[in-house]
């Protein structure tokens, strides 16, 4: 059986960085890791291939080729599917969707031939048997979440890895917390679920048997869910990284009780973590009470990030507007926070319901669902009728983005982020990408930039004052230009249409 495994293209957000990539001539930031992982689990004689969109267009040449083609996606890949799903459909070619999108887009099933709800591990064996005779079913839905004791290595074969700015692998599964806008403990558990530390080094080792140096993301929801069976994991890998050489860097996603957790902080800086993505949300501690994010009521949220930052682990963090609680001057103090705490890259983005979740729940019985949303949080289109005024909210949210992102208050934060962090910060391994990303910065923000003074003074610090941090300055001059960008774009559009 010829099997074309397909990955939609990601739209331009804050999170594809579409326009940091081609400054290290990269197509995309990781590639699709759970389509890599369900093709492990396939006959091996079966033949496979994988179309990454955002590397390559599917093209006729490839259908004609497939018996049958395997889409995975998330929600903000949802109508891109779609179109793909009919395209087969009209050519007469099997398709069987799964991933988590299908958790919450129930119009699948009128588009694709076979969908897969749920995770794969225990589904795979009668899927490959059903399709192998024939009698495929319409719905497959996974009885309960399996172990990852017996997750295979994913299928490194399939890509090729230079189109990557990072590589990833997966330790956990689910998030012990209970935030009520979030679909991630409805598809994957309040109950983390762990692979084996000896798992994640055959991961490891078969990125390095690929001759992958560099940074590697843990896309984890929350690596720390389980903190007793990460407190096993690091030391090993710690261990392992500097027995290699240190090949890797690593970056991942947390919870804010991180903060609490000094050993772990220390487990994580020696096993060369250098970036951390928090749920921050909001400085408003009323609005974490109204989202059940209590784990982020129980601490001074800015004293928290400066402890993560002090380990040498730059904070991602994402933040929301938009809860029914948020008072009028919301918006000024979520910039004041975001400054305060030399947070560069954070991602805003206004509240959403997404289906299946406890927030889209309580707002469909209130009466104040508008529509499902895309996924995307540069939408401008609410899908639900929010407490603030709707127009004076997405003003707010734009009036945000506008200062946090204009060049100067982002290099700022750059600064700050670097005064206040160890000299000794680890940095990714040198790639020749690295150099020419450095020269393409130099000529597109330096020379033909808008904000060339702000850049050549950024570029001045991070050769003197910051000479210990220079990969790390550039690199985040890099994404920073990435972020303007879309702000740009975000400005220059109104709801109803798409901003990129």
């Amino acid at each position: 059986m010829n099997v074309l495994m397909v990955y939609p293209e990601w739209p331009d957000t804050y999170w594809s960085f579409k326009h940091a990539l081609p400054f290290e001539g990269k197509s995309s930031v990781y590639p699709p890791l759970g389509l890599m992982t369900v093709s492990a689990m396939l006959p091996k004689h079966w033949k496979k291939r994988l179309i990454d969109t955002n590397i390559e267009p599917m093209t006729d040449a490839d259908l004609k080729w497939a018996d049958i083609v395997m889409l995975s996606g998330m929600l903000i890949h949802k109508d891109q599917m779609i179109q793909m799903m009919d395209r087969c459909r009209k050519r007469g070619i099997r398709t069987m969707v799964g991933g988590p999108a299908t958790s919450s887009v129930p119009e699948f099933q009128q588009h694709a031939d076979h969908v897969v709800i749920g995770e794969a591990e225990d589904l795979m064996a009668d899927i490959v048997a059903d399709l192998e005779q024939g009698t495929a079913k319409p719905v497959y839905q996974a009885p309960e979440r399996p172990v990852l004791d017996h997750t295979p290595l994913p299928d490194l074969s399939l890509i090729n890895l230079k189109h990557y700015s990072a590589m990833a692998i997966q330790y956990s599964r689910g998030c012990p917390f209970n935030c009520e806008f979030c679909d991630i403990i409805e598809i994957y558990g309040r109950k983390p679920r762990t692979k084996s530390p000896q798992q994640v080094l055959a991961e490891l080792e078969q990125l390095q048997e690929y001759k992958w140096r560099g940074a590697v993301f843990i896309v984890d929801d929350n690596f720390i869910g389980n903190k007793p069976k990460v407190k096993e994991l690091l030391p090993v890998l710690a261990d392992w990284n500097n027995r290699q050489k240190t090949p890797f860097t690593f970056y991942t996603e947390a919870s804010m009780n991180l903060a609490d957790d000094d050993d772990l902080l220390d487990m994580m800086r020696a096993a060369r973590f250098t970036r951390v993505f928090l749920g921050i949300e909001t400085p408003d501690e009323v609005s974490l009470i109204e989202a059940q994010k209590h784990q982020n009521t129980k601490r001074s949220l800015l004293e928290s990030v400066k402890r993560i930052q002090h380990y040498g682990m730059e904070v991602m963090a994402g933040f929301i507007v938009g809860f029914d609680s948020d008072p009028e001057e919301i918006f000024d103090r979520q910039v004041k926070f975001i400054q305060e705490s030399a947070i560069p890259m954070a991602m805003v983005g206004l509240l959403s319901a997404l289906p299946g979740t406890q927030l889209y729940r309580r707002l469909q019985k209130e009466g104040r669902l508008i529509d499902n949303h895309s996924g995307d949080n540069m939408d401008l289109n609410l899908n639900f009728i929010p407490k603030m005024n709707a127009q004076k909210l997405v003003e707010g949210y734009r009036s945000i983005l506008e200062r946090i992102y204009h060049p100067d208050a982002y290099y700022e934060r750059v600064r700050r982020f670097l005064a206040e962090a160890p000299r000794n910060l680890y940095s990714t391994p040198r790639r020749p990408s690295d150099y020419l990303a450095f020269f393409r910065s130099v000529l597109h923000q330096g020379v033909l930039g808008d904000f060339r003074l702000s850049y050549w003074k950024f570029l001045l610090d991070a050769a003197t004052r910051y000479r210990h941090a220079f990969d790390r300055a550039m690199t985040l001059a890099i994404m920073g230009h990435h972020f303007h960008t879309l702000t740009r774009i975000l400005a220059e559009s109104d709801p109803g249409e798409s901003p990129a």
